[in-house]
């Protein structure tokens, strides 16, 4: 039942992330059509979000470490 678990947890995590990412993603290519004299600011703060979202599926891991 752990494993079924942590299976769950590194899935859920990992799934979360890819939405997420393709949000940022999309959020931003959007805003460089619309203004493309903002690409370093928008690129700068998509690079960020991406990063604080990709800490969700190693906490995921982790968390499924944890429960093993």
């Amino acid at each position: 039942m752990n494993m079924l678990a942590a299976a769950i947890a590194v899935g859920l995590g990992a799934l979360g992330a890819g939405i997420g990412n393709g949000l940022i993603v999309n959020g931003t290519v959007s805003g460089i059509a619309r203004q493309p004299e903002l690409r370093g600011t928008l690129q700068t703060t998509m690079f960020i979000g991406v990063a604080l979202v990709e800490a969700l599926p190693i906490i995921a891991v982790v968390i499924a470490f944890m429960a093993m």
